[in-house]
């Protein structure tokens, strides 16, 4: 749970930090449900994501961290404070508590945050973890909404767009994969990387080069 406490100061302390670094644009807040459950799916372009969603988003949100990260007594204790939640990502389907816990955080209309790629990818897509998808496809019926993250040097400061897309509903996709390949063109797009790559096929609108396999910059 939450505690408001450590996340208002924790949040302070990124404003400080960040400020100097970093112009936070956040477009398309609107598409985020405001009585509703729902999971954002976020691009991970490098380790500042975090905190820069964090400031885009003045409400609180969950996270979606790899078990390891909450190993450590103090961590997991901090981390927990300030929403993380522990998933083993390659065996995700088996976390029954984090499931539960899962469930609990949607049901009560709050938000959770996904990095689909599981590491992050500076300036390229890298293939979405489909264990990690599949957990939220199976298990939950709330909008999954797309986010993109791009970065651009403005003279000394960074400006970072937040871009946040229409909510995407798993029941009217198709296949897992089907869905999979909208959301990495969704994410693609909103973080200035569109087109994709060489692999993609512009007359099916599939994207099966950035589905499935783990990150190569773990």
């Amino acid at each position: 749970m939450i505690k408001a406490w450590v996340f208002d100061l924790t949040r302070l302390v990124g404003k400080i930090v960040l400020s100097p670094l970093f112009r936070i644009h956040a477009h398309g807040l609107e598409h985020i449900p405001d009585q509703q459950g729902f999971i954002l799916l976020v691009k991970h372009q490098r380790w500042e994501d975090i905190p820069v969603l964090g400031l885009a988003v003045s409400r609180p949100l969950y996270y979606v961290a790899k078990r390891e990260l909450f190993e450590n007594r103090i961590i997991n204790w901090y981390l927990r404070s300030l929403g993380g939640v522990p998933l083993d990502r390659d065996k995700p389907l088996r976390t029954k508590q984090s499931f539960r816990e899962i469930h609990e955080i949607l049901q009560s209309g709050k938000g959770i945050v996904v990095f689909p790629e599981g590491t992050y990818y500076k300036d390229q897509m890298g293939p979405l973890r489909i264990g990690m998808l599949k957990f939220f496809l199976k298990r939950s019926d709330s909008p999954f909404i797309p986010v993109g993250i791009e970065y651009r040097q403005n003279g000394l400061k960074t400006d970072v767009d937040v871009r946040f897309g229409k909510p995407i509903w798993a029941k009217g996709c198709g296949s897992h994969e089907e869905f999979m390949n909208k959301v990495a063109k969704a994410i693609a797009s909103l973080s200035g990387l569109y087109p994709l790559s060489e692999d993609s096929d512009e007359s099916t609108g599939r994207y099966v080069s950035f589905i499935g396999g783990k990150g190569n910059n773990e």
